[in-house]
């Protein structure tokens, strides 16, 4: 009885299991046959779906007195306008193509810009205005473009220790039965020849009034008979006697920037720079990995704000003369895939902010490089913030963005 009940288990097992294989069997027959009919479903649906049109925008034309920047008009795209020297722009910098086919902002044009509104002459100098430029006339004793520096001039020829040096007696010789005087060169007759002075000819007036060559980059000082250049400071004379060559603070450890700060070389100076990263907000935090650059830390999986801020936050600090002619390339941006994965396919630049907006376009110069573009020309001395962001697709799938965060040092001089 007991070897019969056992072979009753034994069977009762096997029924067992081959009751499970079979519903097993059952079960994946069922679920491929419902992965076919889903897969059937969605070819129905694709099929009798019609693709959605592309949309694009209305073709867009550079305002008169300016240029256009980007030739492609459909959604996303972005297109921008500048406007030629001696003329301001109006309206929108950046127009953007929307899902409706409508571009945003509004139509930009080009109005002159009046160069003497701003009241650039200083020192009691007047204004002229000129084509795209301004001229100041200043008065005695200042000269300059903006009538900025204090001109030295001949002093009087009476009551001045040192009048004889900028005043003499004439040479003069008996020729004939009359008399010739002549003077040395760089000084002029004044009077008659027979009780005359030789005066000197004050070079920096002369050349200034007449709107002669620019004698010097900078200030020109007149000396008995001839004159010479000076630089302001933070430049040195070069060997011509009338150019300015900034010095250069920084690689000459003339600077006091302390530690934990960087020197950065300027026109006529040198900043002390300590580029920090963003504080964290939420679970968005960056890590300094160099001087000059930011990462960010790794994102939790569910937070699309995290993904979708800057994966690199980098600065640049660039050094500009004053009133560069625009426009102007001051800076690029680039990719570069990492060794064994793919790159992205398309980028995406913008001005994602600062205190430069609508001096500046972004223009992409290739598929993988964009770069930013002075488009009003700046006077200076001032300091100038833009922020750039590059932002990375892969089949139009957004992938990642870098910021890059621009300082330009404008230079109190045109060298």
């Amino acid at each position: 009885q007991r070897c019969l009940g056992r072979q009753q288990l034994l069977a009762a097992v096997r029924q067992m299991q081959q009751l499970l294989k079979g519903q097993e069997t059952h079960f994946s027959e069922g679920l491929r046959a419902m992965r076919s009919r889903l897969s059937s479903l969605h070819s129905t649906l694709a099929k009798a779906a019609p693709e959605a049109p592309t949309v694009s925008c209305p073709a867009l034309q550079a305002p008169t007195d300016g240029r256009k920047f980007g030739t492609k008009y459909l959604v996303e795209h972005e297109v921008h306008f500048t406007c030629d020297p001696g003329f301001q722009l109006r309206g929108s910098s950046t127009r953007m193509c929307q899902a409706n086919g409508t571009w945003s902002g509004q139509e930009p044009r080009c109005e002159e810009i009046n160069e003497c509104s701003s009241s650039p002459c200083q020192n009691g100098g007047t204004c002229l205005e000129g084509p795209n430029q301004f001229q100041c006339i200043c008065p005695q004793q200042w000269t300059g473009a903006t009538c900025q520096y204090r001109a030295q001039t001949a002093p009087p020829t009476q009551s001045v220790p040192d009048a004889a040096a900028f005043s003499r007696r004439p040479r003069c010789a008996q020729v004939a039965q009359t008399q010739q005087c002549s003077c040395d060169p760089g000084f002029h007759m004044s009077g008659a020849a027979a009780n005359g002075l030789c005066q000197d000819l004050d070079e920096c007036e002369v050349f200034q009034r007449d709107g002669g060559p620019r004698l010097c980059a900078h200030s020109c000082v007149n000396t008995p008979g001839s004159f010479r250049c000076s630089c302001p400071p933070g430049y040195t004379l070069l060997g011509d006697g009338k150019s300015c060559e900034d010095i250069d603070e920084c690689s000459l450890s003339q600077d006091n920037c302390t530690g934990g700060s960087t020197c950065i070389n300027t026109g006529g100076g040198f900043q002390c720079v300590t580029p920090q990263c963003p504080p964290p907000a939420g679970n968005i935090s960056y890590v300094q990995t160099s001087p000059f650059q930011c990462e960010r830390n790794p994102c939790p999986m569910e937070s699309r704000a995290c993904h979708h801020a800057a994966k690199t936050i980098s600065f640049h600090y660039v050094p500009l003369p004053s009133g560069l002619a625009a426009p102007a390339p001051l800076f690029r941006m680039a990719t570069a895939a990492a060794p064994g994965r793919p790159g992205p396919d398309s980028l995406r630049f913008g001005i994602a902010g600062g205190s430069g907006r609508g001096r500046f376009v972004v223009q992409r110069s290739d598929r993988h490089t964009g770069e930013l573009i002075l488009a009003q020309s700046l006077r200076g001395p001032q300091t100038v913030h833009v922020d750039v962001d590059m932002s990375e697709y892969l089949e139009r799938v957004f992938q990642a963005k870098h910021v890059s965060k621009i300082t330009l040092f404008v230079s109190a001089y045109e060298f």
